[in-house]
């Protein structure tokens, strides 16, 4: 194998080639200049944004090295690492293959189509040279066309549609910059002054580029200006890597770049102007990754200084830095004028029910939520509603709570907490306590009995009279069927329990998860049931019914007893004059 020359200053050199589109596989050449003598190398087991242990080391074959054209030994230590018994100070090449099948944002994709890669599924981190320069060479295949190359990555040598070699700083810089090929729709816009790239996968012919584009520098200019008002921000350019499928939502955030995943039906079309309620939820999370770029990549957990990549790095703070970006994602599309206060206050309410409507919510903190995050919110189950609560969501209720509370006092609002907290941290590792004395600081008194109760606690937390103050009331209004009887259920035929909520009438008739409910006896008569809502039409004015129920290929009947009220609740503006400050200025 002839050895390769890595670009000037690397001292470490990865070669990715889709070396087979219909077998999904990436060929992959380490160059290594200065390996050591019993040189350790080893492949990610997480990427950072995701808090789950993936094991990206299982897609990996086929690894081994040569130097000075011989081949020498590879030994695997452990799941995820190799040792290579080398020559030290002299180059020494490794190759593997990387099978990529995972439409997510998180790993790697293959296919005729497209390509995708996270660094953290491909590169093999060289033990005692992380620091030094990387260089990533993007080679075209014969298969791949027209295809054009995108990444957050600085282009050393390429051509023009992208392939060639680019360098990172060091190997955080490498991983945190994924790469998308293709032929995908490509558009280019400058938001406070930085020049930003939008690039589509997947796009159907009635896709209005144009209109998502124009949204999507809105969404970056009101954040710009929320961070630096008319300063630059710290990022010299942006990159927006949307895939489009059939069905799918997601995404991850990066240095200058993130990567996202939607269905293709919430792109705004070609001469519909309305704005459908699935493409505000995608412009929300465009605006949730985009305000990571500086709440999470640069402001970030001090635990996250510096990333273990081989186990789970643990910090109480994901409500801070999930939760907060969750509050402001939608809230700035406010302050963009993509939505108008009604719209909001939707989305709101939304939120407030999925918090409401979770029995976690009084066991688990978002404090202790966050710790746990990488063996119970990354690992769902039908239980997990009674046992957890999510740090997006209520994480995002207490950055309200925070917000309302700041301006209600009138000393500050939590915008001008983050922005000193941006300045006191230098855009750097934050911890509680920091948080802690910028609201003291700001608001001038100390609350540390809010962030006992509301971060630490498992109270409720006072948002309607906060809300109140503020000009929007929390009605309450009947509850949907699901809820009054607290269960999830799928929309399959027969129908299905996903879940069985803690407390609620369902679990005291004894149903559970994966049930199939397949009918029910009322005064005797028995009915089947095609959807849940056909329960109320044979019910009537009985309270006592029976189910019956399938599982593990078992038929039971279990007494039922159908709840005569319950509600949820629906956020409506009363004194839009007192709510304009929060929801339209943010002064």
């Amino acid at each position: 194998m002839p050895s390769t020359p890595s670009p000037r200053g690397a001292s470490i050199h990865y070669r990715v080639e889709a070396a087979d589109l219909h077998a999904h596989l990436f060929q992959v050449t380490l160059c290594i200049d200065q390996p050591a003598a019993q040189q350790q190398l080893s492949l990610p087991v997480w990427i950072p944004g995701s808090y789950l242990v993936r094991e990206f080391s299982r897609h990996l074959q086929r690894v081994a090295a040569r130097q000075d054209g011989r081949t020498v030994a590879v030994q695997q230590l452990d799941k995820c690492s190799w040792q290579v018994e080398c020559v030290p100070s002299k180059q020494l090449l490794v190759t593997y293959e990387v099978y990529a099948f995972d439409a997510s944002v998180r790993t790697a994709w293959l296919d005729t189509q497209r390509a995708f890669f996270n660094g953290t599924s491909v590169c093999l981190r060289v033990h005692g040279q992380e620091h030094l320069v990387h260089s990533l060479e993007l080679v075209a295949g014969q298969d791949m066309g027209q295809w054009e190359v995108a990444t957050g990555l600085l282009p050393h040598k390429t051509g023009k549609r992208g392939f060639g070699t680019y360098l990172a700083a060091d190997y955080d810089e490498l991983v945190d910059c994924p790469v998308e090929m293709g032929p995908f729709w490509s558009a280019d816009f400058k938001a406070g002054g930085v020049p930003h790239r939008v690039v589509v996968a997947g796009a159907p012919e009635s896709f209005d580029g144009a209109r998502l584009a124009h949204d999507m520098q809105k969404i970056c200019e009101a954040q710009i200006r929320f961070w630096h008002d008319r300063k630059r921000p710290a990022h010299k350019n942006y990159l927006f890597l949307l895939n489009a499928v059939d069905d799918g939502y997601g995404g991850l955030e990066h240095r200058n770049s993130t990567a996202l995943i939607a269905s293709r039906r919430e792109l705004p079309r070609q001469g519909e102007p309305r704005q459908s309620d699935g493409y505000v939820t995608l412009l929300g999370l465009i605006s949730h990754e985009y305000f990571h770029t500086w709440n999470v990549k640069r402001l970030r957990p001090a635990e996250f200084l510096r990333y273990d990549y081989g186990r789970e790095n643990y910090t109480q703070l994901l409500w801070f830095f999930e939760g907060f970006t969750s509050y402001y994602d939608d809230l700035l599309l406010r302050r963009a004028g993509l939505i108008d206060d009604a719209t909001y206050l939707k989305l709101l309410t939304k939120t407030l029910n999925q918090v409401q409507q979770t029995p976690g919510r009084e066991l688990q903190s978002v404090a202790q939520a966050s710790f746990d995050a990488w063996v119970k919110y990354y690992r769902q189950d039908e239980n997990t509603g009674n046992a957890t609560v999510s740090y997006y969501t209520k994480g995002s209720l207490v950055a309200l709570c925070f917000d309302l509370t700041l301006r209600l006092e009138g000393h500050t609002t939590l915008d001008e907490v983050m922005r000193a907290l941006w300045q006191r941290c230098k855009a750097g590792p934050l911890t509680e306590a920091d948080f802690a004395a910028v609201l003291k600081e700001l608001g001038g008194r100390s609350f540390a009995r809010e962030l006992g109760a509301w971060v630490h606690g498992t109270r409720e937390l006072p948002l309607t009279e906060l809300l109140q103050a503020h000009g929007v009331s929390l009605l309450d209004e009947p509850a949907a069927l699901p809820q009054r009887l607290g269960l999830r259920m799928s929309e399959s035929v027969p129908m299905q329990v996903k879940t069985v909520l803690r407390g609620g009438a369902a679990e005291q008739a004894g149903l559970a998860a994966n049930d199939e409910w397949l009918g029910v006896e009322v005064a005797g008569t028995g009915w089947r049931l095609g959807k849940l809502d056909d329960l109320a039409l044979y019910a009537g004015p009985h309270r006592k019914v029976t189910a019956l129920v399938a599982r593990d290929r078992r038929l039971l009947r279990l007494e039922l007893n159908l709840p005569a009220g319950g509600t949820t609740g629906r956020l409506v503006m009363r004194d839009a004059a007192r709510a304009q400050p929060w929801l339209a200025h943010g002064a």
